[in-house]
């Protein structure tokens, strides 16, 4: 599979999840999870939306 697949994306986002639930963290740490955490959210946001649009041109094709 490919390395920036919607799976991966929402793993990844999950593991960053679980490190901004950590209390050890610190709160430079956070900061970087939580940036690294909505870009992943973000670009699997948008392979949604692509995929969508690609099954909206294959409905309309037929």
């Amino acid at each position: 599979m490919a390395k920036n697949d919607f799976e991966t994306k929402l793993q990844n986002s999950k593991k960053i999840l679980e490190t901004l639930m950590d209390p050890e963290v610190t709160l430079e740490n956070s900061i970087k999870a939580y940036e690294e955490g909505m870009k992943e959210l973000q670009d699997a946001q948008k392979m949604l939306e692509d995929a969508q649009l690609k099954i909206q041109e294959i409905k309309s094709s037929k």
